[in-house]
């Protein structure tokens, strides 16, 4: 195992202004007196033997002690692997997978009559994707869903990014899907509702098809906000994509935000919720190993506004994925738990706290702490 413990780093951060546009002007971190430190994990897991390339947190709710971490491990002959909160490789529940890309994890999904949570992989090389129960990490998928049947062009089949949503007014439960490669103007994103087969096998069934891409590089991360409704997904090289998570809603497109201060490819998404509809929606800067926060909730403008209001330098190196939760668990993630994949073939765990600093709201269990 591989497990680095370091002392509480004073988070240090770039300061954002943001002007009445919503522009932003960011401190000059080339001159030494503006220089930043780089945050720092308390725990990286062991290395998977390719590519680390998406996470995803598993809560065990009647002991957050025993949550899993789950992420995969990308290549031809790669696996989903998981990982407990000590970054220890769980080897009885890993699973060989044909190029795993992106997983996500959903809560209570009815199979046979019991809620069942689940983890969903997309799985590049067979145009499937493969769902897990948790904690166990037993196949309930039949073999496996394809997904974007019928499409011809080159990389239209390639799977890539999964996030799942489940509707807090009916409980369904759909995976919103993307892939290499699709159409520009709309239906980069496939949308499938996930239920009980009947046999206690997941099926899926086609809902709709929706989402704007530029066509300069590809869409991989996808992150859905249950509770407010709404999907984002990182259009590489552009921006971050906003829509109604629940297809009732239409297929207009909500905002396009992140457009600048980027290094390079816009990846991981990952969003830190708390209780009363505020937060933080994080955005890995591969290229220069930050992430940039949003506010969750939008601005004084609207729920679409998303200014950027912080750049958080981390010792992850381009990252992909992402994931964050404010759920407390004991031990060093009181305040709640960051994860981000890097290309050292490891995940990185941080404190929230770490992340946060002086000025991001810190929210145990998603109430709000009140500063004094």
């Amino acid at each position: 195992m591989i497990k680095n413990i370091f002392p509480l780093a004073v988070l240090a951060f770039m300061s954002v202004q943001c002007s009445q546009t919503g522009s932003a002007e960011i401190a000059n971190t080339t001159n030494d007196s503006t220089a930043v430190a780089v945050v720092k994990p308390v725990v990286v897991t062991e290395p998977v033997p390719f590519d680390t390339d998406d996470p995803a947190i598993w809560i065990n709710r009647a002991d957050t002690a025993k949550s899993l971490i789950v992420g995969t491990n990308k290549d031809d002959n790669g696996s989903l692997y998981v990982f407990d909160l000590a970054g220890k490789i769980l080897p009885e529940k890993t699973v060989a997978l044909k190029r795993p890309n992106n997983v996500d994890i959903e809560y209570g999904l009815s199979l046979k009559n019991q809620q069942t949570d689940i983890a969903v992989v997309t799985e590049r090389l067979t145009y499937k994707l493969r769902i897990f129960s948790l904690p166990d990490v037993k196949p309930v998928d039949n073999g496996g869903i394809e997904v974007f049947q019928g499409e011809t062009g080159d990389g239209f089949r390639e799977l890539m990014g999964i996030a799942l949503y489940k509707n807090p007014a009916d409980g369904k439960i759909y995976a919103i899907v993307g892939r290499k490669n699709g159409p520009h103007e709309g239906g980069y994103l496939w949308q499938y509702q996930l239920e009980d087969n009947g046999r206690g096998q997941v099926k899926a069934t086609l809902v709709r098809k929706f989402g704007k891409y530029s066509g300069k590089k590809e869409i991989e991360s996808i992150a859905v906000d249950d509770e407010l409704g709404y999907v984002y997904y990182s259009d590489e090289g552009v921006g971050v994509h906003k829509y109604y998570a629940d297809p009732a809603r239409g297929d207009e497109e909500l905002a396009l935000f992140a457009t600048t201060h980027f290094a390079a490819d816009h990846e991981g998404i990952s969003i830190y919720k708390i209780n009363d509809g505020t937060g933080y929606i994080l955005v890995s800067d591969q290229g220069a190993n930050h992430f940039n926060v949003y506010p969750r909730e939008g601005s004084a403008k609207g729920p679409h506004d998303h200014p950027l209001i912080k750049i958080i330098p981390t010792s992850t190196l381009e990252s992909d994925g992402s994931e964050v939760t404010s759920v407390s668990f004991p031990g060093e993630f009181k305040s709640g738990l960051f994860v981000g994949m890097s290309t050292d073939k490891t995940f990185q765990l941080y404190r929230w706290e770490d992340l946060a600093g002086k000025d991001l709201a810190i929210a145990q269990n998603g109430i709000r702490s009140v500063k004094k």
